[in-house]
Order: C-alpha cells, then structure tokens, then sequence
C-alpha cells in the first residue's frame, strides 16, 4: 500500500529550520565589511552597509555610511528586522512543539513584518547610495544578495505559518491515513 501526502509530524520542522538560515543570511548581511556594492573591476570602490572604501592596490581611504541619516535608517531596519526574526523563530519553534495555531498565527504576522521592513531597507539602500555615485558601473554583489534571500524566506515562511492551521490534525498526527491502492 501506498500512502498519500507528506508526513507533516517529522516534516514540521522544516520551517523553523529556514526561519533559521533566514537568520543566518540576515547576519552575514549585517555584519559584512564588504559586498553590498562593488564597482564593476571590483578594483577601486566598494561598500558595505556600514561604510565605503575607494581607492587603489593597498592605499584604501575608507569612510562611515553612518555620517547619513538613510544609511542609520537602512542599518536600523535591518537590525530591527533580525531582531523580530529571531522572535519569529522562538515562536515557531514553541508553535510546532505544541501545534498552537494561534501562534502560527502570530510568526506569520512577524515574518510579514519582517518582510516589510527588510524590503525597505534593501530599496533604500541602493536609491540613496547611487546618488554617492558619479562614474562608472556598480554591482550590488553578494552581501546585498544574503539581504534579499532572508527577505524572501521570511515572504515564503509567512506564506506557509498562514496556511498551516489548516493542517492542525496533519500535524498533531491524528488526521486518518489516505491510501492511493488498497487490495480490496
């Protein structure tokens, strides 16, 4: 015999477990000192979220992206986006331990949260540093890039905290099983 579906009681964890690269990539995003922006030869001008550095070979002359105030707004969205996610996170964690759909209720509306304010943050940024910019052609590169894949976890999870009350008994693991073939 053949089962229909998923086995929802050991696949539950697999959201928490994104909600935890989401963290992850929102670190790497956050505490990188390049990688947000480079030029195109990647040789004289780059950036972080935290600050810029142009020069040539070893004589670099870096300065604070901190002096603006849409650089502090973009650091403070971010950082205050982590910190909802790691709340996210705990809560997911306690929803599937006890199959509270009022708590997937409640990491759905964080993650959306999340992703609001992520979204943001990762439009501001590239808007207000390209008018730093005079010469030249610019890449937003791999730091910039772990910014949008937490962004989109966070949009994915909250789709998936939204329809997963649904599936309460799935989850508990008290739904009756569906068979594709019986031999009667």
């Amino acid at each position: 015999m053949f089962r229909c579906g998923i086995a929802y009681p050991r696949c539950k964890w697999i959201i928490p477990l994104l909600l935890l690269f989401a963290i992850i990539f929102d670190l790497i995003a956050i505490c990188a000192q390049s990688g947000w922006v480079e030029d195109e030869d990647a040789k004289s001008h780059y950036a972080s979220m935290w600050k810029q550095c142009r020069g040539l070979k070893d004589n670099w002359q870096c300065q604070s992206l901190m002096e603006f105030s849409w650089a502090q707004a973009v650091a403070a969205l971010m950082i205050i986006g982590l910190i909802i996610l790691i709340i996210a996170f705990i809560l997911a964690i306690a929803a599937m331990c006890n199959v509270n759909t009022g708590l997937m209720v409640a990491v759905a509306a964080f993650l959306i949260v999340v992703a609001i304010i992520q979204i943001i943050a990762l439009i501001i940024y590239p808007v207000k540093f390209n008018e730093l910019i005079f010469e030249g052609n610019y890449y937003y590169t791999w730091a910039y890039g772990f910014g949008w894949g937490a962004t989109i976890i966070s949009i994915g999870c909250a789709i998936l905290f939204c329809c997963l009350p649904r599936y309460e008994d799935e989850l508990r693991g008290d739904a009756k099983v569906k068979y594709i073939y019986s031999s009667e």
